[in-house]
């Protein structure tokens, strides 16, 4: 469980309190000043109560309070936690570079890729929004979050291989959460790739990167390893140098860093089975609750009840 801010930068007027403060202690030494115009201060007693002119305290504490619980109001303020949900949003990435052509897991990796996501699709709820990226050496978005199956299916069908070398598993992470950013449902990547990142010479950096912004949106990375150590590479012209082979210890990681979980999948059967137990875990995710209309309507509260008490024994007197 956690609380973060959709729009932290308001947090900078919390400073304005200590200015609330000095502002109230200079209005009272004020109201003390023109006070002290009156002469019958027995009269002024008898108005006030017993103490001539009070400080105030309870007033101050009731705006200092009012400040604070605008301001975060203002920031947004969110609430994380992990519950059930009945229906996740998802993106599924799919590795388009050329390794995905080798036909050690039939016919190749790409179709049994594209025909495994495509009955994971048909086993969603109907209320279930998905988005579909393709990513090499860059991503694309082939279908923006929809709750239209047909689509999203058709889509994954005509999928094919990209001429941009590479696989950048950073840039595919960030465009993919760019997908899920709105909404309040749970949140998931499922990343399926047959290679590591090859991205640039700030390799690490860039996966970094990629799982920081998964951390601070609350979603989860479920990575699917697809092919065979070995390979079967016959069918791809000598002169392509292509990585045959994901480095299983950097999925692992990365799927674990944000609360997920990584599958080897060497054959269709296993791919199928990923998608199953993805479905499974999926019934529990981070869920979130939007505070701001709470925090808000409590300063109005308090500023009614301000207004209230300068009118009572509260008020400043002239």
């Amino acid at each position: 469980m956690e609380i973060s801010f959709q729009s932290p930068y308001y947090l900078i007027l919390l400073v304005s309190i200590p200015l609330l403060v000095i502002t109230h202690y200079y209005s009272l030494k004020h109201t003390k000043r023109k006070a002290m115009k009156f002469a019958n201060f027995e009269a002024l007693k008898r108005v006030t109560g017993e103490h001539l002119i009070t400080k105030n305290i309870t007033l101050l504490i009731i705006r200092v309070l009012f400040l604070i619980v605008l301001v975060i109001g203002l920031a947004r303020p969110v609430f994380w936690y992990r519950g059930k949900s009945n229906h996740n949003d998802f993106v599924i990435a799919i590795d388009m570079s050329a390794s995905m052509t080798a036909e050690d897991v039939l016919p190749n990796r790409l179709e049994a890729a594209k025909e495994s996501a495509k009955v994971f699709v048909d086993s969603l709820d109907s209320r279930t929004k998905l988005g579909l990226v393709a990513f090499a050496g860059v991503s694309f978005i082939e279908s923006p979050l929809t709750i239209d199956i047909n689509e999203v299916k058709r889509q994954i069908g005509n999928l094919d291989i990209m001429t941009a070398g590479g696989t950048d598993l950073g840039g595919a992470l960030i465009t993919s959460t760019n997908l899920l950013l709105s909404g309040d449902k749970a949140k998931s990547i499922i990343l399926l790739t047959d290679g590591s990142d090859t991205s640039g010479f700030a390799v690490d950096e860039n996966i970094d990167f990629g799982l920081d912004y998964l951390r601070k949106s609350h979603i989860t990375l479920y990575a699917i390893g697809i092919g065979t150590e070995q390979g079967d590479f016959g069918n791809l012209p000598e002169e392509l140098e292509i990585t045959y082979s994901y480095d299983e210890e950097e999925l692992k990681n990365m799927a674990e860093a944000t609360g997920g979980k990584f599958f080897e999948a060497t054959n269709n059967e296993e791919l199928l089975y990923a998608f199953s137990e993805i479905n499974s875990l999926t019934e529990e995710g981070n869920l979130s609750i939007d505070l701001s209309v709470a925090f808000l309507t409590i300063s109005l509260i308090l500023i009614f009840i301000e207004w209230g008490m300068i009118n009572t024994k509260f008020r400043a007197v002239p």
